[in-house]
C-alpha cells in the first residue's frame, strides 16, 4: 500500500490566475487524470505537498489521495518547478488501480565503481540513462535498479537487456537500447596504442 497520502480540494477554476491565487492562499495547484473520469483540478496544502515530496516516495509511487472521506489510488507522474526559486508550482497525479500495470521511469544507479578495472584504470562512467521505463504493477514499483560495475572494462557498454530486474518487472524500452559506457581518455588511447606498436 501507499506510504503517502495527500488531502486534495477540487478547485473549482482553472487558468493562470486561477493557479496564482490558489499559491497565494498557501496551497499547491495540479491536476489528477486517468481512468474513466475526465482530468479534475485539485490542490493540497504547500506545506504537506512539500513534506511528501522530500521524503524521495513521492515521484512514482503509489499514493493515496484523501478528498473528504473518499480515497483513490494515484501515481505523482510530473512536478514542475520554479526557474528561480526551485519551489514546486505545479503537479500532476494519476489514477490508477493498485494491481494495474503501469509504464513508468525509475532511476538507474551504479555500485562498485571502486573495483570496476576500467576505472581503476582512469576511464570514466558515461551515463546516457539515469532512469529507465519499466513495465510494473503499481504497488510493486521498484525504488530503484542497480547496475553492479565490477568486471566491467574500457569499452564495456551496459545495455537494458544487462540490467538485473526484480520479479515481477519487465523492460518498457528496447533492450538494445545503450544505458551506458565505460569510456578510456585520448590520452589513455595514445598510450595504448603506443604499447601495441612494435619497436623497431
Amino acid at each position: 500500500m501507499a506510504d503517502i497520502v495527500l488531502n486534495v480540494e477540487v478547485r473549482e477554476n482553472i487558468g493562470t490566475g486561477a493557479a496564482r491565487a490558489v499559491r497565494a492562499s498557501g496551497k499547491l495547484p495540479g491536476v489528477l487524470y486517468g481512468g474513466e473520469r475526465g482530468p479534475v483540478p485539485i490542490s493540497v496544502p504547500n506545506n504537506e505537498f512539500r513534506k511528501a515530496l522530500y521524503t524521495g516516495k513521492l515521484l512514482g509511487h503509489l499514493v493515496t489521495l484523501k478528498y473528504g472521506e473518499e480515497t483513490q489510488q494515484v501515481i505523482a507522474k510530473d512536478v514542475q518547478f520554479h526557474p528561480v526559486t526551485d519551489v514546486p508550482v505545479h503537479f500532476d497525479l494519476y489514477r490508477v488501480d493498485e494491481h494495474q500495470a503501469i509504464k513508468i521511469a525509475v532511476p538507474v544507479h551504479f555500485k562498485n565503481q571502486d573495483v570496476s578495472p576500467g576505472i581503476k584504470r582512469g576511464g570514466a562512467l558515461n551515463i546516457a540513462f539515469h532512469e529507465i521505463e519499466i513495465l510494473v504493477e503499481a504497488d510493486h514499483i521498484p525504488e530503484e535498479i542497480v547496475v553492479d560495475l565490477e568486471g566491467f572494462d574500457i569499452g564495456d557498454s551496459i545495455h537494458a537487456s544487462d540490467l538485473k530486474l526484480p520479479k515481477g518487472v519487465r523492460l518498457g524500452v528496447a533492450e538494445s537500447i545503450v544505458v551506458a559506457t565505460l569510456v578510456g581518455t585520448s590520452a589513455q588511447a595514445s598510450e595504448e596504442a603506443a604499447a601495441e606498436t612494435p619497436v623497431a
